[in-house]
């Protein structure tokens, strides 16, 4: 997941939320939106609420529906053996290391990211977290599409300004140089290719 990777931060209710685009797909900090309610310790709220039976089958729903090579076996064999019981714990890794999930991001270490989720998947961890901290967040996270929907309208529009006039400077080039050392023939076609 290491391809055309670009971070970006929203501030969500006065919480620093790192997005990270990876491939053109956005990853909202799992981590970042733990610290909202344990600032010491987030992993272990991300690994408490992963474990939740209600988590587990959302998440597994939306690996089905969005990731072709969800290992579907696995996590039924999670599920039957697993899920339900008081030692059941599943952290960031194991869930991607076991089922192949593309839905959640983690990389751990003494230089960690932290945990990132697709904003499907980080919006439900948000209600989980507090009902109202999510409403702050998809306002911002809306917010922030929308400013890049306009950056990108105006990169549209500045590059069309710029093909607008390198057209005019290609084709009086054309006209200054080129034309004048054509027969009378071969003018009539030159603008035409």
């Amino acid at each position: 997941m290491k391809n055309n990777t670009i971070q970006t931060e929203m501030d969500v209710n006065n919480n620093k939320i790192k997005v990270m685009r990876i491939n053109d797909v956005d990853y909202i900090s799992l981590t970042d939106l733990a610290k909202y309610s344990n600032p010491e310790n987030p992993a272990n709220v991300i690994i408490h609420w992963m474990s939740n039976k209600g988590t587990f089958d959302y998440i597994g729903l939306w690996e089905l529906l969005n990731n072709e090579n969800f290992n579907f076996t696995e996590f039924s064999e999670i599920k039957i053996k697993e899920v339900g019981y008081p030692s059941f714990t599943l952290s960031p890794r194991r869930w991607i290391q076991k089922t192949n999930a593309i839905g959640i991001y983690s990389k751990g270490g003494k230089y960690s990211i932290g945990t990132f989720a697709h904003p499907d998947i980080a919006f439900e961890f948000a209600s989980w977290l507090s009902p109202e901290f999510k409403l702050y967040l998809i306002k911002e996270f809306e917010r922030l599409k929308k400013n890049e929907a306009y950056q990108k309208k105006i990169e549209w529009h500045a590059n069309r300004i710029l093909y607008k006039i390198n057209y005019i400077v290609h084709t009086d080039a054309v006209k200054n140089y080129i034309v004048p050392m054509l027969t009378e023939k071969q003018k009539k076609f030159v603008y035409a290719e």
